[in-house]
């Protein structure tokens, strides 16, 4: 399996804050606190483990007893939720939407390099147990991004209207899609496979917390995944101090809003992916999870005729902590205060949104985890790689934006020079000759000297850009080839692993897909995978 690396920030689809995070630099370097590097995990290990208490283990091993009732997990798997009564265990988590088999292919890497490092921290920390989360977003609301996935340029989609957070939602009407699904994707070996997987997941369960349960255990359950649904009044008990601060003194808006300020003044470039509420916190129940504000002396849910005063919501939140459900700022508090973790592992925009809670959880002292870039994988085939290689397409030219990778090819392959920057540097040395006689007459006159420069250059660049145009025509069977493989490769001119689905590999590699991928990610070496099946 021929493998090849290339830089976040070499690919063009990384925002400079994660790059400059990912090159330690010292500006952001006050947004978290340890930069996750083998050495470092000693310190978090650390401070995680006096934070970190009994009772707590035993809550969590008991909800996960739970919850996996209905399962049949591997003996490693099993073991791993065992061992989190142990004060010498650890988590490493990832989270992802409850997204339809799976989704975009990310979904793979985000679990694939949590269970990866997991088992280079047990190498590295063998005195210590370290265990692989996958923390469902059951209690998220947004339907529409996640009721869908791509199968070869075609968009399989769950026609269903939603309310409420999405863990709860029935799989009905999701036969519809399996027998659209089976259609597209054939049959063979593989096909046979997904399909039953398909059906067994979201056939056999009755609502989509459960089937994705069930789906993602199947695919990772043999490398001792544990899979958490933090909905749950057992967990939410643990966080009932962190809801009545949040419900009395608006601790997170006040101090992710001043981060918000710090963020913004380092750079134009760094974007704030959240803005807290006064309150970031739902109400959750029954096909109902809406904002709660605070407004009038009452706290009220939106778009409902529920209200409480400051007496009666205490209350509420001792009798029913489970219909508290945390928005995106306040999540991430949860996850900490219910796990033993030591590292994070997301995407881009996740990690950068983690960058604004640092005040917070200082402030509610909880312990910030080492916050890791997923591994990102474009995985190409043999014919694909002999064909770049034919084409004299490297790994970086294969990552430019479109325009931009035609535009350098046909300039490589060109037995016509497209390149007209002498004749403008010397059109330049020209003209200095002119501004010099100006210098020495009225200012009208340099105007009109500075407007024919302007005017010649312009003509110029003109020139080149239809030189370039009259041999993309004339190389049009070189272009058309190199648009085909770019095409193949970043469908819908975007990254592979943001639109494709698994299933499209499966059908190729089978069982061993999921097998080369744990051989080839590597979690702490930040860069970008190219990976050849």
């Amino acid at each position: 399996m021929p493998t090849e690396n290339i830089s976040f920030k070499k690919t063009g689809y990384f925002s400079p804050l994660i790059c400059d995070y990912i090159n330690e630099s010292s500006e952001i370097q006050k947004f978290y606190s340890h930069f996750p590097n083998n050495e470092n995990f000693k310190i978090q290990i650390a401070e995680k483990r006096k934070s970190f208490n009994s009772v707590s283990r035993s809550v969590l091993v008991s909800v996960l007893t739970n919850q996996y009732t209905n399962l049949t997990p591997s003996p490693l798997t099993l073991k791993n939720i065992k061992s989190l009564e142990q004060e010498n265990t650890f988590t490493v988590t990832t989270g992802h939407q409850l997204n339809i088999f799976t989704g975009p292919l990310y979904f793979l890497y985000k679990i694939i390099s949590t269970i990866n490092l997991a088992k280079q921290l047990k190498q590295s920390y063998p005195d210590c147990n370290f265990v692989p989360i996958y923390w469902m977003a059951t209690e998220d609301h947004d339907f529409e991004e996640i009721n869908y996935f791509n199968f070869k340029g075609k968009k399989i989609k769950w026609n269903k209207s939603s309310s409420g957070a999405v863990g709860a939602l029935s799989t009905e009407g999701l036969k519809d899609v399996f027998e659209v699904f089976s259609k597209e994707i054939g049959v063979g070996k593989n096909a046979d496979y997904l399909k039953n997987l398909f059906s067994k997941a979201y056939l056999n369960h009755d609502n989509l917390a459960k089937a994705t349960r069930f789906l993602a255990d199947e695919l990772f359950s043999d490398y001792g995944l544990v899979i958490l649904d933090a909905n749950n009044s057992e967990l939410k008990r643990q966080f009932i101090p962190f809801i009545k601060e949040e419900l009395l003194n608006e601790t997170s808006f006040k101090l992710v809003s001043e981060t918000n300020k710090q963020i913004n003044a380092l750079s134009k470039d760094y974007q704030i992916q959240v803005n807290p509420r006064e309150i970031n916190l739902f109400y959750l129940t029954e096909n109902l999870r809406e904002r709660i504000v605070f407004e009038n002396g009452k706290y009220k849910v939106v778009n409902t005729t529920i209200s409480w005063s400051k007496e009666a919501i205490l209350k509420e939140v001792e009798m029913n902590p489970e219909r508290f459900s945390p928005n995106v700022i306040m999540r991430p508090l949860y996850q900490e205060v219910i796990l033993p973790n030591l590292c994070y592992i997301g995407g881009g925009g996740e990690l950068a949104y983690w960058f604004q809670l640092k005040q917070l959880f200082n402030e509610v002292n909880v312990p910030f985890p080492m916050l890791l870039l997923r591994n990102s994988v474009l995985i190409q085939s043999e014919n694909q790689h002999k064909k770049l290689q034919k084409l004299n397409i490297s790994s970086e030219d294969i990552f430019l934006k479109r325009n931009t990778f035609i535009n350098k090819k046909v300039r490589e392959i060109s037995n016509i020079e497209i390149d007209f920057s002498t004749q403008k540097e010397l059109l330049q040395k020209q003209f200095q000759e002119l501004y010099k006689l100006a210098d020495q007459t009225d200012k009208s006159f340099l105007g009109a000297v500075k407007s024919q420069e302007m005017k010649q250059l312009k003509g110029l660049s003109n020139l080149e850009k239809r030189l370039l145009k009259a041999q993309k025509r004339k190389l049009q069977d070189q272009v058309s080839r190199m648009t085909t493989i770019q095409n193949e490769l970043f469908p819908n001119q975007s990254l592979q692993e943001r639109n494709t689905n698994f299933s499209e590999f499966y059908l190729e590699y089978g069982e061993e897909l999921i097998p080369k991928l744990m051989a080839s990610l590597k979690p702490l070496q930040l860069e970008f995978l190219i990976l050849t099946l």
